[in-house]
């Protein structure tokens, strides 16, 4: 069974995270490497500079957002794949510093996971 969930990079590590995959192009500001405790980092599947500029988190952009980061991911499929088995394994926590819980690049990409 997959397990896939998000979370933000600046809530509390805990051990029910399982595999703590950072999702975001930037380290998160302010977060010591050493007590994110990040597992996996791959930037490749994350929003391209342009896209994350472009967007902004802006509610009017979403729907062209969601199309273009999804295009993006689908060039992606070894990672992807890596994370799915990840997730058939134990659970996969997705880790972002996006303050918007409606409107992120994570839920795209959990999305695209659970699809696969």
């Amino acid at each position: 069974m997959t397990q896939i969930q998000i979370k933000r990079a600046y809530a509390k590590v805990l051990a029910s995270d399982g595999k703590r995959i950072l999702v975001d192009r930037l380290w998160p500001r302010g977060l010591k490497k050493e007590n994110a405790k990040i597992d996996l980092w791959p930037k490749e599947i994350t929003p391209s500079t342009e896209l994350r500029k472009w967007y902004a988190h802006d509610p009017e952009h979403w729907e062209v957002f969601q199309r273009c980061y999804k295009v993006k991911l689908l060039k992606q499929p070894e990672i992807l794949q890596q994370i799915r088995e990840m997730a058939q394994q134990q659970t996969v926590t997705l880790i972002t510093a996006a303050k918007s819980e409606d409107y992120n690049h994570v839920i795209v990409l959990k999305q695209v996971l659970e699809q696969g």
